[in-house]
């Protein structure tokens, strides 16, 4: 089955600026003005000895306000109405592998980190043309638990690139896991791309794709899941990863001014 892309996001990832709008002006164009308008470094200035205060932890409102929103991303995204048909149908099985099994038990939950104490905002956005849905987190956790999960997410590919799947009513799935590459953003950073083809309960043939992508920005994590029946399209994937560092960066900034 070939999935249609979402008609105005993928019209406008290859222009991220025309994607995000933060009180009527993109935040690709608020950097550029600040940078336009910020003065000359004078070379015979004395450097400064005093370092950059280190940002403090993040804040159940900052996390909040640093999630993406449907007026970020423009139509056809919505709010979500609720969990889409195929989450139960299909991302509900299980397999033999101990790392298959939980994978396939991180996508159902959206939690590939467990429970934790930390920050977490989560906001979930509907594609009304195409079925498709998009998970978005940010959080709070332990830098070094996020990278022990992205190494292991790394492993995957390899581990997990081909195997068969159980759903909860017994039918058989099989699942391909793939990797690519996310832009070189924040600090450490991991994308799969993950498809099951399978049965639905009237016999009918279905592919599910699933993009999940975790970027580590200090010890800020934003983690999302896009997927949809047929084919999600990448480049939304890119732009979603894209526009939510910028706007975390830009809520860290705000946090950092003087009132």
């Amino acid at each position: 089955m070939t999935r249609t892309p979402p008609r105005v996001l993928v019209a406008s990832v290859l222009s991220l600026g025309a994607l995000v709008s933060v009180s009527g002006c993109t935040l690709g164009v608020q950097a550029q003005q600040a940078r336009a308008q910020a003065p000359a470094a004078s070379h015979s200035a004395v450097p400064s000895t005093t370092a950059p205060a280190a940002p403090g932890p993040l804040t159940e409102e900052q996390a909040q306000a640093a999630l993406v929103t449907a007026g970020d991303l423009g139509e056809p995204w919505e709010a979500t109405q609720g969990a889409a048909t195929w989450r139960d149908g299909l991302l509900k099985a299980t397999a033999d592998a101990p790392d298959c099994r939980r994978l396939l038990d991180a996508l159902y939950t959206d939690d590939l980190f467990g429970a934790d104490s930390g920050p977490r905002a989560v906001t979930g956005l509907d594609d009304t043309m195409d079925q498709a849905q998009l998970r978005y987190q940010v959080l709070a956790l332990d830098p070094a638990d996020v990278d022990r999960t992205l190494a292991w997410m790394k492993t995957l590919p390899s581990t997990c690139g081909r195997f068969t799947a159980v759903t909860e009513r017994g039918a058989p799935l099989h699942v391909r896991v793939g990797e690519a590459e996310l832009p070189e953003v924040g600090d450490a950073r991991q994308w799969l791309r993950v498809a099951f083809t399978g049965e639905t309960a009237d016999g009918e043939q279905t592919l599910l794709s699933l993009d999940v992508a975790v970027v580590r920005v200090g010890d800020d994590t934003i983690a999302l899941t896009h997927g949809g029946p047929g084919e999600v399209s990448a480049d939304a994937t890119t732009a979603f990863v894209q526009v939510g560092v910028q706007r975390l960066a830009d809520v860290r900034k705000q946090a950092r001014l003087p009132v």
